[in-house]
């Protein structure tokens, strides 16, 4: 049985909005006009006044904003694993927000179009949770890949020998994407052809280069299109988040005879896994 959810004091409303806490995890509501999503669960309640205070991490720009975004995510135990640590101090997530955003505050961006760049730590957690499938040579594909930064993280990960594929149904973010990372150290990942985004419907994966090892859907779904996981491969994980109002994170494993396995990480708020012509809808 789900535990009754208790408001917390806000947090710096603009950029984290409301907390709520449930015994085991914690999760924020996004507003009417902007879903962002926020992943608290490894967070303590002993650390919840100091993490009242992250926002405050943007110390500078380049290379020493995204050391301090990655050693603060460290120290507030968001970051366990040293390959992800690695790759998010490597990547630079500040070519890939728009210009005059705070790249390195842990708190969603958005990007245009009724999207958002996910916070940091959405995007560790993410990184953590798929590590596995996510070796040198191996195959990753990216659902809503909006301005490309996790998509480059992949890559890097499986690096030159692997496989990594964005899709998003925005066209001029998938622009967007490809000329980000053209500046980024992933750059060559995708000259070689070993990265490569792609305009089109994510709910229906990428299937020229199916199977894939690891799956992230960027935007929750009301359940998990068939597609994806057809195009999972077996002993493959897909990371996505179910739910309309209330978004669970779910960890899907595929076995190696095809059977599916799931649990629930945390609590989120994403935008939703829709059509282009609805997520634009407004805009």
């Amino acid at each position: 049985m789900r535990a009754q959810v208790l408001i917390c004091p806000t947090i710096t409303l603009r950029a984290y909005g409301h907390l709520c806490h449930t015994p085991r995890r914690l999760y924020r509501y996004g507003s009417s006009s902007q879903f962002l999503n926020l992943n608290l669960s490894r967070f303590s309640r002993r650390l919840l006044t100091s993490f009242f205070h992250m926002e405050q991490f943007q110390s500078g720009a380049g290379s020493s904003g995204k050391k301090s975004m990655v050693e603060n995510l460290k120290r507030y135990g968001v970051i366990s694993s040293k390959r992800v640590a690695q790759v998010m101090e490597h990547l630079d997530r500040g070519l890939f927000v728009p210009a005059g955003s705070s790249a390195y505050v842990d708190t969603p961006v958005p990007i245009g179009y009724n999207a958002t760049i996910s916070a940091p730590h959405m995007h560790a957690t993410c990184l953590q949770l798929l590590e596995d499938k996510l070796q040198p040579g191996m195959r990753a594909l990216d659902v809503g890949s909006g301005t490309g930064y996790l998509t480059g993280c992949f890559a890097l990960m499986v690096g030159a020998e692997g496989r990594v594929v964005g899709v998003d149904h925005i066209p001029e973010l998938v622009d967007m994407s490809i000329k980000n990372i053209e500046k980024s150290v992933a750059a060559s990942l995708l000259t070689k052809g070993s990265l490569s985004l792609h305009v089109g419907d994510g709910r229906k994966g990428w299937q020229e280069f199916a199977p894939y090892d690891a799956i992230h859907v960027g935007a929750a779904a009301s359940e998990i299109p068939q597609p994806l996981l057809d195009q999972l491969k077996p002993g493959g994980r897909m990371v996505i988040p179910l739910g309309t109002y209330f978004q669970e994170l779910k960890v899907i494993d595929k076995s190696e005879d095809g059977s599916i396995k799931a649990h629930t990480e945390t609590s989120v708020r994403y935008v939703p896994l829709t059509s282009r012509e609805e997520q634009l809808g407004g805009f």
